[in-house]
């Protein structure tokens, strides 16, 4: 078996579990019913797989565009204010109590 295959399946219910277990319901009853021809019960599995990768492809209509410009954040202080120096750290001598 390619080794692809179970990575995708493993990120796929990672990202979007209901998705893939209705997806996995609906081509699992849709084999069923295939073979053992029961159409009502293939028509069931079609049917969920089809509403679900309807809903799918909806909410990813639905999500906004990640803005342009990703806010930068800056935890240390720019180079203009290099020119005081920090603080030298001093260590104690004495022995902490117990």
């Amino acid at each position: 078996m390619n080794a692809v295959f179970p990575r995708f399946l493993k990120l796929a219910y990672r990202k979007e579990p209901l998705i893939s277990v209705l997806i996995t319901m609906g081509v699992v009853d849709a084999l069923i019913g295939g073979f053992d021809d029961s159409w009502s019960l293939f028509a069931f599995g079609v049917g969920t797989v089809g509403i679900t990768l309807a809903y799918k492809w909806w909410r990813i209509q639905q999500r906004q565009p990640l803005p342009e410009e990703p806010v930068v954040q800056h935890y240390l202080p720019s180079r203009s204010s290099s020119s005081s120096p920090l603080p030298m750290l001093s260590v104690s001598k004495k022995k902490p109590p117990y």
